[in-house]
């Protein structure tokens, strides 16, 4: 077996394991933290350290652009001087594999010090970091995948996944129409109405 065949292996299994974790009721408790903050006039934002920053600035595009502003927090700038963009009541989604890491849990700290609410993206439920936030959505797999099994991959495809879950369950909540999406993509194939859109 080539490394290659291997690593698609563990991908095509922990993906079809992690999906089965996913549900409406898994999902809820993070979406009704996001809704009654924006009810409240309040607003969301998600950071990351390391590979997960780059899956955060994605998800905050998402978001963004399904019904769902959201910001993305840097998450070592947060704690000098750029935790100045939350307000007391926002959300802030904070995503680390392990849930223990270092520069994330000052981030977190300082998070709820400006009077937010904390959603953790974790694969370990028990970790200081899904402990620590209002709501836990876990993101764990077995293995990573590829040589020596240990550059994020298959970790960063389970964060990924499940907060694109996420923001499907809070569109869908928030009732957006073909006319709402258009209007955050007036460039691009993405924004043109479909055939079936007109009259939506």
């Amino acid at each position: 077996m080539t490394c290659l065949t291997a690593f698609l292996d563990s991908v095509q299994k922990e993906f079809t394991d992690f999906v089965g974790t996913i549900s409406e009721k898994t999902l809820l408790p993070a979406a009704e933290l996001i809704l009654q903050a924006q009810a409240q006039g309040n607003r969301v934002h998600i950071t990351g350290i390391g590979k997960p920053s780059h899956v955060a600035n994605y998800i905050a595009s998402l978001l963004s652009s399904t019904g769902t502003p959201t910001y993305f927090l840097h998450g070592t700038e947060a704690v000098h001087g750029s935790c100045g963009q939350l307000v007391a009541g926002d959300v802030v989604i904070c995503i680390s594999n392990s849930g223990e890491t270092t520069e994330m849990k000052a981030t977190a700290i300082a998070i709820r010090k400006n009077g937010c609410k904390v959603i953790a993206v974790t694969g370990r439920p028990d970790s200081w970091l899904a402990v620590f936030a209002d709501v836990h959505l876990f993101a764990g797999v077995a293995e990573e995948g590829g040589p020596l099994n240990r550059a994020p991959r298959n970790s960063i495809m389970a964060e990924t996944l499940v907060l694109q879950a996420l923001s499907v369950l809070l569109q869908d909540k928030r009732g957006l129409t073909p006319r709402e999406y258009i209007l955050r993509h007036p460039g691009g194939s993405l924004g043109q109405l479909r055939n079936h859109e007109e009259n939506a």
